[in-house]
């Protein structure tokens, strides 16, 4: 066994606890703004230096005071840290500020959104099982919940996002979770959270919702039903393209042991005498998730990525107000363009989900989706054809991104699961940056000319 235990102490020369609940106190006054809890939520100063900032604990193990104590800390009986695969103090901290932004219990911070995603499936599934998730879903998604977890034969089931009926059909007793997006990628379609959420625990499943594209800014799904809160903090939680890492967000209320989820309520396999749901509480998924799966899996957030994190987190309800703000500018000058056959975005009065969006988000995102009148060349050629733009593979940058999903993304899906995630051949996504709208909208028109002309020739 390599879960050996440096140090990190606290005022009394003690290692710092790390919550037997899985993500640490959140107890931070829950009058405070989103602004103010996104800069102060899980610390403060450090009691032997002063030091304001954060510190990084770059260690993979923790002295441990004695025999006993190492052998507490292994049975899950003493709180202390053993090896950063599965706490670190700098990631603690990053944990507490989102588990108290999603209004959340626990959590745990993992390498990506999708080693949360993986580590989430690892806790709620078994060979055997099957999960139901929205069609409206990123092709990462997709790809491993229909690629991926059926090796460990986990099969998926996927339905129309919207068509609530079908989510009730497809719920039968293998069932282990049902999964939504807050604004679908690249769709950007809403489900009525809260429909699903009932649906979903009338069949005693959790419903597990990514929030990636909103983050607690714009929405926080614990409070309208879900259960399990996912997201890809590369994105607009970071902001600065230079950090890949994940969350899970435990809500901490679904009755586990009355819905036979044995790796987390009752006495668990992996352990002489733990049962999470017993010993961890509040947040016995996320205590589940962090023992569990990283543990076994190593797909933790390492401390200067977390530390990475927690700097774009001070500046997120102000970076994601003014993605919102232009995306709604760009969505308005494409939508009277005579090259552009259609526009989404969760703004606009004719997008499908437009009244779900005003339930349920604070402001609308800051993605846009398009396509151009030349199809499918013009597409490709309009992502070659940008200049301040950057045509990548990320999102929630502060700088503007545009992909063409179906030759990328979703490139790996067949047509008939990309017509079903809502990707058309002339499909481009957005992510609006916070420049100056002028010099996008000025970018984007000069492309668009380039891309339509591009496309003419070759047709």
């Amino acid at each position: 066994m390599n879960d050996d235990a440096s140090d990190g102490y606290d005022a009394d020369g003690e290692t710092p606890e790390v919550s037997r609940d899985g993500g640490g106190d959140t107890a931070d006054n829950e009058e405070r703004g989103l602004g103010t809890r996104s800069v102060h939520a899980g610390q403060s100063p450090d009691p032997e230096t002063g030091a304001m900032a954060p510190p990084i604990y770059q260690t993979t193990s923790y002295v441990f005071e004695d025999a006993d104590t190492a052998a507490d800390r292994y049975a899950l009986e003493d709180d202390g840290y053993i090896y950063s695969r599965m706490a670190n103090p700098t990631v603690t901290t990053l944990e507490d500020r989102l588990a108290d932004l999603e209004g959340g219990a626990g959590a745990v911070a993992t390498g990506s959104g999708m080693a949360a995603l993986d580590a989430a499936v690892l806790i709620l599934a078994e060979a055997g099982d099957n999960v139901v998730c929205s069609t409206d879903t990123y092709g990462g998604t997709t790809a491993y919940f229909s690629k991926t977890a059926t090796r460990r034969d986990i099969e998926p089931t996927f339905v129309p996002t919207l068509e609530y009926d079908a989510y009730a059909e497809a719920i039968d007793e293998d069932t282990a979770f049902v999964h939504v997006e807050t604004i679908g990628n690249p769709s950007l379609v809403t489900p009525d959270f809260e429909r699903v959420a009932e649906i979903a625990h009338d069949n005693g499943v959790p419903l597990v919702v990514d929030n990636t594209f909103a983050t607690p800014a714009l929405c926080r799904p614990l409070e309208h039903g879900a259960d399990i809160v996912w997201e890809s903090t590369t994105k607009w939680l970071h902001g600065s393209g230079t950090t890949v890492g994940g969350v899970l967000v435990d809500g901490g209320s679904f009755p586990w042991g009355d819905h036979g989820y044995d790796e987390i309520a009752g006495q668990n396999h992996a352990y002489h005498d733990v049962d999470f749901s017993r010993d961890f509480p509040e947040a016995p998924f996320a205590a589940a998730a962090r023992f569990r799966s990283l543990r076994s899996l190593g797909n933790q957030q390492s401390p200067f990525d977390a530390w990475q994190t927690l700097q774009g987190l001070e500046s997120m309800p102000l970076r994601v107000g003014k993605h919102c703000e232009n995306a709604r500018i760009v969505a308005d000058y494409l939508d009277d363009h005579e090259a552009v056959a259609w526009v989404t975005h969760p703004g606009l009065a004719d997008h499908p989900t437009h009244d779900n969006a005003e339930r349920y988000l604070e402001d609308y995102g800051g993605m846009v989706a398009f396509g151009l009148e030349k199809g499918y060349e013009a597409g490709k050629a309009f992502c070659e054809n940008v200049e301040l733009a950057s045509f990548l593979a990320n999102i929630g940058d502060a700088k503007t991104l545009v992909i063409h999903p179906a030759s990328t993304t979703h490139g790996q899906l067949t047509p008939e699961e990309r017509k079903e995630a809502g990707v058309t051949d002339d499909l481009v996504r957005m992510s609006v940056g916070i420049e100056d709208p002028e010099d996008i909208l000025a970018d984007l028109e000069s492309a668009i000319a380039a891309a339509t002309q591009a496309a003419g020739e070759t047709a």
